[in-house]
């Protein structure tokens, strides 16, 4: 995948959002969805790498020790050089940060936050990511401590009323169910 016309425009928008606002929440959203998408995918595991990259930053950020370590440490696992190198990236150095900062974070009780940037090997790529990230309004490269706090805490302040709403109907039905007496007389 080294042309940059076959890079699936799901993937520049995660590293507009990666490098511009360091919206990791919104990384996770726009890759997760084309993971799904596109479950026959080669890239699929570099996708989901991605994915859990983006979401153990927010996690360490956040302070969240437990969720950073846990998806830090999968990433590093689950990293594929070969499939990377297909996406304009140095697997085999991303596979060693990503394994470093794992070690690191986890001899810490408390992880510091640190802005990982990807080995990029596609200069074409880097800079499709940079334009869109500016025409986004984004400056490239900000520092991700300075993300602001709607960023920082973004799951914290989104509409999950329809997730409400969901679950308590859900509840409203279990327990109906089991106020219903078993009428099944073959017990």
């Amino acid at each position: 995948m080294s042309s940059l016309s076959s890079y699936p425009d799901e993937y520049i928008q995660y590293l507009a959002e990666y490098y511009g606002s360091r919206d990791y929440f919104e990384c996770h959203e726009i890759m997760e969805e084309y993971w799904k998408e596109h479950p026959q995918s080669p890239q699929l595991g570099c996708w989901l790498v991605l994915i859990r990259i983006a979401v153990a930053l927010y996690h360490a950020r956040r302070g969240n020790r437990t969720g950073a370590l846990k998806l830090m440490g999968k990433a590093a696992q689950e990293t594929d050089p070969l499939r990377f190198g297909d996406l304009g990236i140095d697997g085999a150095k991303l596979k060693e940060l990503l394994g470093d900062t794992y070690r690191r974070w986890s001899v810490s009780p408390v992880i510091a936050y640190e802005d990982l940037d990807l080995p990029f090997t596609d200069s074409g790529l880097l800079e499709l990511a940079r334009s869109r990230s500016l025409a986004l309004g984004y400056p490239w490269g900000i520092r991700g401590s300075e993300a602001g706090d709607s960023v920082i805490h973004r799951h914290k302040l989104r509409d999950r009323s329809d997730v409400i709403e969901a679950r308590e109907q859900s509840a409203k039905r279990k327990a109906l169910s089991r106020s219903i007496p078993n009428t099944d007389t073959r017990q």
